[in-house]
C-alpha cells in the first residue's frame, strides 16, 4: 500500500479521502496515547474532585488556540474541538478513577 499524497498533490477525491483516512488513523493512535495519560492521571490523583481541574482545562484550551493560530488555523474552531476532547477526557478519567478505587 502506498502512502497517501500530501494535500497539495491531490487531484481526485479518492486521493483526498485516502489522505483523510490516514490522518484519522494517526489521530486515533494519538488519542490512544492521550487517553493513556488520563489513565495515569486517574491512578495518580488522590481525590476524585481533582479529576476536573478547570484551571488546567483553560490552560489546555489556551495552548491549543495559540498553536492553531501559529499554524494558520482558526483558534476558535480548534478550541471548540479541544473543549469536547477535554470533556471526554475528564469523563473517561472519572470512570477510570472510580474503577481503580473499586479494585482496592
Amino acid at each position: 500500500m502506498t502512502a497517501p499524497k500530501i494535500p497539495e498533490d491531490c487531484n481526485t477525491m479518492i486521493e483526498v479521502r485516502a489522505g483523510v483516512d490516514q490522518v484519522d488513523r494517526e489521530l486515533v493512535a494519538l488519542l490512544v496515547r492521550r487517553f493513556g495519560y488520563m489513565d495515569a492521571a486517574a491512578r495518580i490523583k488522590p481525590d476524585r474532585d481533582a479529576v476536573r481541574d478547570e484551571g488546567r482545562k483553560a490552560q489546555v484550551l489556551d495552548n491549543v488556540a495559540r498553536e492553531a493560530e501559529a499554524a494558520g488555523l482558526e483558534p476558535a474552531r480548534l478550541r471548540a474541538v479541544w473543549n469536547e476532547l477535554v470533556e471526554q477526557s475528564i469523563a473517561y478519567e472519572a470512570v477510570r478513577w472510580d474503577r481503580l478505587r473499586a479494585e482496592d
